[in-house]
């Protein structure tokens, strides 16, 4: 058999990726200091969006927790609104990485959800045609979500009534269940469309549209959590000890994306999560996974939760929000630990 250039740098990088994790774990059995978790069997939602690359190389770390078996459960397209959100915490998933605007959804309306940790700043990406060149421009035109209340719908609202947009009435929200927002916006269909990775890649190697906001650049929304960190509030109500362990290990796959960005593409191509590394790459590259540690969450909460109220997406005051559907106590621990 052939084997060329290529192939034996892919060989190096996968057998570099794999020396790393496997140091990183054998450290992390040797600072054990917690006891054994309550469980050994951990249920990640997935999705799509690649933006939530440290699910994708999280599992060597929980295994190093003290997780035999680690479960990854597919959730949709990044969530496909409140519906299906409630169905995941009815079933089978423990954890999930999303966007902080519908975590403030499902708390406000009492489902089982506890916000643990901010994971990383702005993912999205709003893409427009025509004369459109800010969110105000959006009046009156057509804008692409896979459904309502999906992490599109809801950060468009809060982007909407931040200049002073009814989200309801200004926006001409245009959703289809057979075809994607994205293929509706690159075939002419819809004037805009908000992007999560590797959405954004896509449309710009194609140069497709142009962006009006990136999250992870545009004030206010580089200042706040996009995607944080949940749980099953039974789970972490029963199983403490294990959700300080998936914390820990979540937060330090997370500094994983900022230190062995390369590595960490490679893992998830490797393992299916991605499907073109070079989008992975780009990824890693344009989303801020490095201030986890310099944020407050509850930052995060008060401005999304005062947008959303703002919008008549949300009942709850952001007091009320943090009081029922926070709690930062691991993150509290796992910071002094990792140095946070």
């Amino acid at each position: 058999m052939h084997t060329n250039r290529r192939d034996l740098l892919l060989a190096g990088c996968c057998a570099a990726s794999t020396a790393l994790l496997w140091s990183i774990t054998t450290r992390l059995r040797a600072e054990e200091r917690d006891p054994p978790p309550e469980v050994t069997t951990i249920r990640l939602a997935k999705s799509p969006s690649i933006c939530i690359a440290p699910v994708y190389v999280v599992s060597d770390l929980l295994n190093a927790e003290g997780f035999t078996n680690v479960v990854y459960v597919e959730r949709g397209m990044f969530g496909s609104g409140a519906a299906q959100d409630k169905a995941i915490w009815n079933t089978d998933v423990d954890f999930n990485l999303n966007f902080s605007g519908p975590l403030l959804l499902e708390v406000d309306r009492g489902l089982s959800t506890t916000i643990l940790a901010g994971i990383h700043v702005g993912c999205f990406e709003l893409f427009a045609s025509g004369g459109i060149r800010s969110v105000a421009d959006l009046k009156g035109r057509t804008v692409g979500i896979q459904s309502l209340e999906s992490p599109p719908h809801v950060f468009l609202s809060a982007m909407a009534t931040l200049v002073g947009l009814n989200p309801a009435k200004d926006i001409e929200w245009v959703t289809s269940a057979k075809v994607r927002p994205i293929e509706l916006f690159a075939e002419g269909k819809i004037d805009a469309f908000l992007g999560f990775p590797p959405e954004p890649q896509r449309l710009r190697a194609q140069n497709i549209g142009r962006v009006i906001v990136n999250s992870a650049q545009d004030r206010p929304w580089s200042q706040y959590f996009c995607c944080m960190l949940a749980g099953d509030r039974e789970f972490v109500r029963r199983n403490p000890i294990a959700t300080k362990r998936v914390v820990r290990a979540m937060l330090r796959a997370t500094d994983l994306c900022v230190s062995e960005p390369t590595l960490v593409a490679q893992r998830m191509v490797d393992r299916g999560f991605a499907p073109r590394l070079d989008y992975a790459v780009q990824t890693l590259a344009d989303v801020p996974y490095n201030r986890w540690r310099e944020y407050d969450p509850e930052d995060t909460i008060r401005f999304y939760a005062l947008r959303l109220r703002e919008a008549g997406m949300i009942k709850s005051s952001p007091a009320k929000l943090i009081a029922d559907g926070a709690d930062w106590r691991l993150l509290n621990a796992v910071r002094r630990e990792l140095g946070g």
